[in-house]
């Protein structure tokens, strides 16, 4: 007997290990070395806690991370070849974002993290799958629309056809792929992905008499989980912006470390336009506001724009460089930014029209829908 208790004693950590939550994740990306350095930040999107980050040197093309995870993750890695740090790496470098679970993952490609193919994890199998029925990742959309704005001369750039004919053709990719979300979530109610479909298609999709039915039809675990939680709240939160609604307020600081309260504006007709330096077709909509703001300023309109940046210097040299002269304002947390978070805001741009009065006139009013709402209110 005494010899079976000490082998079961012995067997434990084994047992233990078996059933640890850790995953790796290991990179081979070609010969690179020193000083290029990946950088690795990831959330259990369905249990509680928050965000992690690490970080490893390069070592011909070799680098691995290893964590505790109880649940999936959604992360972000960026790669800087030339080890010009994490900020440049991610704004403007390698980057991807992708899910995983409690796997031993393997990325591979001969030079980029942006070409890399996943072995060992089912969650990106599955991921993948998903973004294939609902036309592409919205950074990859988003992409292809900065890739659109750039293509052209600068005089095209400076000419609001040219501007409009940009985000339209984005707006449409955007409004097809929410379509196919919603039909993937009804399709797949007991995969993670119509949770993650869910919660992206509310950006876009304030219907909540069709929503809600298929949130409702979801596994119970993940409708429970963090996220799940999340998304109800999201759909409370799009009823509270509905037009005609008080338009909730928040107070936040301005680029010299002001408060500034949508409260205050009171009396005024406000644009809430929540965007961030890093967002093509925000930027490419600023030609169009400042034309707006202009005609507008002094008879009673004012814009605040919230951004979703994290990184203070990008903010204030894209509001330098715009030349946008209306109220700016940030916490800095990127997607955790609370004005965004109580409007509800998943992907940018994303703007409310509020009235005098205080109450929401319009969601997502841009370019010639705007002008046309502005002129029928102002002139």
């Amino acid at each position: 007997m005494k010899k079976q208790v000490l082998l079961f004693a012995a067997l434990l950590p084994m047992l233990a290990k078996a059933q640890s939550n850790t995953f790796t994740i290991t990179g081979k990306i070609g010969h690179l070395n020193a000083p290029a350095r990946v950088y690795f930040d990831y959330t259990d999107f369905l249990n509680a806690g928050g965000g992690k980050e690490d970080s490893a040197d390069v070592v011909d093309g070799t680098f691995k991370f290893t964590g505790e995870l109880s649940g999936i993750a959604t992360c972000r890695m960026a790669l800087a070849h030339n080890g010009d740090g994490k900020m440049k790496a991610v704004y403007t470098g390698d980057v991807i974002y992708f899910q995983f679970g409690k796997e031993n993952i393997v990325i591979s490609s001969k030079d980029s993290l942006s070409n890399a193919v996943f072995t060992g994890s089912k969650v990106h199998e599955e991921e993948d799958a998903y973004n294939k029925a609902i036309g592409g990742t919205i950074m990859s959309i988003t992409k292809n629309a900065n890739y659109d704005y750039a293509s052209g001369t600068e005089v095209q750039r400076a000419d609001s056809n040219f501007v409009k004919a940009v985000d339209q053709r984005f707006r449409q990719r955007v409004a097809d792929r929410t379509e196919k979300q919603l039909q993937f979530a009804k399709e797949h109610p007991n995969s993670v992905f119509a949770l993650v479909a869910l919660s992206e298609a509310l950006t876009f999709k304030k219907d909540m008499t069709e929503i809600t039915p298929v949130f409702n039809a979801l596994n119970a675990k993940y409708r429970n989980s963090k996220k799940g939680k999340e998304v109800d709240q999201r759909i409370k939160s799009v009823q509270l912006t509905t037009k005609g609604a008080v338009a909730p307020v928040f107070t936040m600081k301005d680029v010299n470390g002001h408060p500034v309260s949508l409260k205050d504006l009171r009396g005024k007709t406000v644009l809430l336009e929540f965007w961030a330096s890093w967002c093509g077709p925000c930027r490419a909509e600023n030609p169009n506001l400042k034309e707006q703001y202009k005609l507008y300023k002094d008879k009673g309109f004012e814009i605040l724009a919230v951004s979703l940046d994290s990184d203070k210097k990008k903010w204030e040299e894209a509001i330098e460089k715009d030349g946008v002269p209306w109220i700016h304002v940030s916490d800095l947390k990127g997607w955790s930014n609370q004005a965004g978070i109580l409007y509800g805001v998943t992907a940018v741009p994303a703007g409310f029209l509020i009235g005098p009065d205080g109450k929401v006139i319009g969601n997502n009013l841009r370019g010639e829908s705007l002008n046309k709402k502005l002129a029928e209110l102002l002139n």
